[in-house]
């Protein structure tokens, strides 16, 4: 079974600082967003259970090249790489649209996994970008994933309720961060990562961005600050927001 995992290289979110509301990156290290290895995690598991192997691509700034032995100790078998500079900050669309070119020049590919959102800006996007260029059968949400066959049996877990597709394969699937506990890669695990197969692909990087992220910072709360002198002035008060229940 030959298993694609598509992954985003982010800053390590414990080491963001915030100053006047921003997120301070300088001198920041580089890694993996979390529910990127939850992906990889179940595709190193299936590759287990069924055999085959796991290819991870991943399309970032220069610095992809170092991060992308984490992935290779954690159980990845190859890597496919689109290095630019120019990709450090790269939009939904423009990464799908290089993921999937990558992904067709792939022989074979059952599945393609991508976590349910990235650990930056979680726009949840790039799953379903994939899968329509590809045009493949997605599904998201996943916290279960089962092959037989030609077939996937994929466990949604949804707001109100979970539901249960069988998928013909080949598909594209999102996982969410509660399908599985990544490992943690032994030394010799790590020693061995830089000895495996890594592919840097040429390909031509369009300029600009097709979607812009504004913001996505939590709303800002702007406190009414009011005077109350007394018990029955904060009574008032609250009953005039509708916190007491009395009118």
């Amino acid at each position: 079974m030959n298993i694609v995992v598509a992954m985003k290289q982010i800053p390590d979110l414990r080491q963001i600082r915030i100053r006047n509301g921003q997120p301070v990156l300088e001198d920041v290290p580089l890694t993996f967003g979390n529910i990127d290895k939850n992906a990889l995690e179940a595709g190193v598991q299936l590759k287990e259970a069924l055999g085959g192997k796991v290819m991870v691509v991943a399309v970032g700034g220069e610095a992809l090249e170092d991060t992308i032995k984490e992935a290779l100790a954690a159980g990845a078998d190859e890597a496919y790489l689109v290095l630019d500079d120019g990709l450090e900050n790269s939009d939904s669309a423009r990464s799908a649209d290089l993921i999937a070119r990558v992904i067709k020049g792939l022989e074979n590919v059952d599945l393609v996994l991508l976590g349910e959102g990235s650990g930056d800006n979680y726009s949840g996007q790039v799953g379903s970008r994939v899968a329509g260029i590809l045009d493949l059968p997605q599904a998201s949400y996943a916290r279960s994933i089962e092959v037989n066959g030609h077939k996937a049996t994929v466990v949604r877990s949804l707001e109100d309720c979970e539901e249960v597709l069988e998928i013909e394969l080949p598909l594209v699937l999102s996982v969410l961060a509660d399908i599985n506990e990544p490992r943690l890669p032994s030394v010799s695990q790590i020693l061995k990562a830089g000895r495996k197969p890594k592919e840097i692909l040429e390909m031509e990087v369009p300029n600009g961005v097709l979607v812009k992220t504004l913001s996505n910072q939590a709303p800002r709360m702007q406190r009414k600050q009011s005077t109350v002198q007394s018990v029955g002035e904060l009574i008032q008060a609250l009953a005039g927001e509708g916190f007491t229940g009395v009118k």
